[in-house]
């Protein structure tokens, strides 16, 4: 099946999407800044019969992003589909109070970084069967007077921001690379991810998240599903 990319891998969405497409053939690049979260990837995935690959990489640099993927394509070859689940978390809280010119920086992974390993992908992916864009975002950047609430609450402008931006490249993307049969979705998260940091006692497991994934995969029909914690709106 070729070569899956997670870009941000992490222990919830990325790690159960990587396990699961790891049993339809796909070999696995963990990409993500922490080397100590790459080192338990690789050895959470060996433990359930899974070889994985760790790169080390800042997804705010296109220039690392650049090498890493020219890296992981001489290493384990054709790249056939892209996860991005990496984001910024953090920086911008209150736009009131940010100067206008750093506001620019919450799109540094999620647009940037995104395009910069798209556009890197781009030859691989289009001589790809079932060839893939995977994308994880957050419902902070939905159009509801609800998001716009809970961004104010959280202290979260900039987060917010980014999922809003981030969910319109997706959709640019999508109607772009339809003509070479590469498929672009979006799943969007409201609520908290079973084995992250911040999971709540009704968190969502990475595994439906996952299935969700490989679903669309399959159907190539939706560019974007929303999945939704039991105790979120």
């Amino acid at each position: 099946m070729g070569v899956l990319i997670v870009f941000g891998y992490g222990p919830g969405i990325s790690h159960g999407t990587a396990e699961r497409f790891a049993r339809e053939g796909y070999s696995l690049a963990l990409v993500a800044r922490s080397a100590d979260r790459l080192a338990d990837g690789v050895s959470r995935l060996k433990a359930s019969g899974i070889d994985a690959t760790a790169y080390q990489c800042d997804a705010t640099d296109p220039a690392m992003i650049r090498s890493t993927i020219a890296t992981i394509k001489t290493d384990l070859g054709t790249v056939s589909a892209v996860l991005w689940t990496a984001f910024r978390n953090g920086g911008v809280t209150n736009l009131l109070s940010t100067r206008p010119e750093d506001v620019e920086r919450v799109f540094d992974i999620g647009i940037t970084g995104l395009l910069t390993c798209v556009q890197e992908t781009l030859e691989d992916l289009k001589s790809s069967p079932s060839a893939a864009i995977l994308v994880a975002n957050g419902a902070l950047g939905e159009h509801t007077s609800q998001a716009d609430t809970f961004s104010k609450l959280l202290n979260n402008d900039g987060v917010s921001l980014e999922n809003a931006a981030k969910s319109k490249l997706v959709g640019i993307l999508a109607e772009r690379l339809r003509e070479f049969d590469i498929y672009v979705g979006e799943v969007t998260i409201a609520g908290s991810v079973k084995g992250t940091a911040t999971a709540n006692p009704t968190a969502i497991e990475p595994a439906e998240i996952a299935e969700t994934f490989w679903s669309l995969v399959k159907a190539r029909d939706k560019t974007r599903v929303r999945i939704a914690e039991p105790a979120s709106v």
